[in-house]
């Protein structure tokens, strides 16, 4: 179960992120409601996690989800462009997560 809350916790880390740099751009009070509870979810589902994952591969994977979503979210809806650089270092936190999960117990 914890897998599924950590996987939980960096989905709603890529929403605090998108609605953080929406609340800059729009001031909505929508915004920062999308803000609040993306942020305390995220601390809240990562810190379930930690009942049976080491911390360490723990802050490893929910970050490593954040950078993938947000750099994915911000190519999709943003237009943000990517180099091929961008791409292989992205494909090396993939393979870093993959290899934390798959020797994590």
């Amino acid at each position: 179960m914890g897998w599924i809350y950590l996987i939980i916790a960096g989905l709603l880390e890529i929403g605090f992120a998108l609605s953080l740099k929406l609340l800059n751009k729009h001031k909505g009070l929508l915004w920062a409601i999308i803000f609040l509870v993306c942020t305390f979810g995220s601390f809240y589902f990562s810190y379930k996690s930690l009942s049976n994952i080491p911390i360490g591969t723990a802050y490893a994977v929910w970050t490593g989800i954040e950078v993938i979503g947000t750099v994915l979210c911000g190519v999709l809806i943003f237009k943000k462009l990517v180099t091929l650089m961008h791409i292989a270092f992205l494909f090396l936190i993939i393979v870093a997560v993959t290899g934390l999960k798959l020797s994590t117990n």
